[in-house]
């Protein structure tokens, strides 16, 4: 028996008031994601992304359409119960870090789960447990002023990893590194995607979508232009502004 997708939206859109006018951003987005899946959303600025992005978490409601979660009805639950929804099965990482300064890597990743209750002995296993998952089990116990970019973000990858979400977004994860710490953000990537994590990224970085996601999706102008298989889309992209914008990348 087939199991039924992790999340499927149908039909979003989502406009935004911009004084008389009305601005619409997305225009009826249909997105299925299985678990385990490791979905890339890749397109120009301005194309819808983040919004998208911010649906999926939960973080905006659409002006229009469907979106289930586990089978779940998102646009049934109260605010109690999407609020522990985020927390509890969704992490986050953004382009900023949104580390505290005076705390060392160990206790930025211990700080949500003092939020979600668990003991002393619990909060510093898990802050162990995923530093050394990213591969920071050397640098605990450093400041994030003692820590490169890329460091700072394998430090937010291990926060959001200690809460055991079912679901990480990362929306431009790299964007704020130097191109030669992007690799190591991409191998904790990587070895996520093995272990299975439902993983869903918006990105300009083409090693993630091409190298590890399994799933990508092209978006312009509010609506998904085409999707695939990285392959499909990489090597053999349909619509001519998917060409147009792989070869951008390409060629610069």
């Amino acid at each position: 028996m087939t199991k039924p997708a992790l999340m499927v939206l149908k039909g979003i859109t989502k406009s935004f008031k911009n004084g008389q006018e009305s601005l619409q951003v997305l225009k009826g987005i249909d997105l299925s994601v299985d678990e385990g899946d490791f979905v890339a959303i890749m397109g120009p600025s301005g194309s819808g992304k983040s919004t998208l992005m911010n649906i999926i978490g939960l973080l905006d409601q659409p002006t229009t359409g469907s979106y289930q979660l586990e089978g779940e009805d998102v646009a049934d639950l109260s605010e109690n119960r999407l609020a522990k929804v985020r927390n509890d099965q969704i992490g986050f990482i953004f382009q900023q870090f949104f580390l505290l300064p005076k705390l060392s890597a160990q206790k930025n990743v211990e700080l949500p789960l003092i939020y979600a209750g668990k003991s002393p002995r619990e909060r510093k296993q898990r802050a162990q447990q995923f530093l050394e998952k990213v591969g920071l089990s050397d640098r605990s116990h450093h400041l994030p002023s003692e820590l490169s970019g890329g460091q700072k973000q394998r430090v937010a990858i291990a926060r959001a990893l200690a809460m055991e979400p079912e679901i990480l977004l990362f929306d431009e994860p790299t964007s704020a590194l130097d191109p030669q710490m992007v690799g190591e953000v991409l191998e904790v990537m990587g070895t996520l995607a093995k272990d299975g994590l439902t993983m869903i990224i918006v990105t300009h970085e083409m090693a993630f979508a091409r190298d590890v996601a399994k799933h990508v999706i092209f978006m312009g102008d509010g609506v998904i232009v085409e999707e695939g298989t990285s392959h499909q889309i990489f090597e053999d992209p349909q619509k001519e502004q998917t060409k147009e914008f792989l070869s951008r990348f390409r060629n610069s």
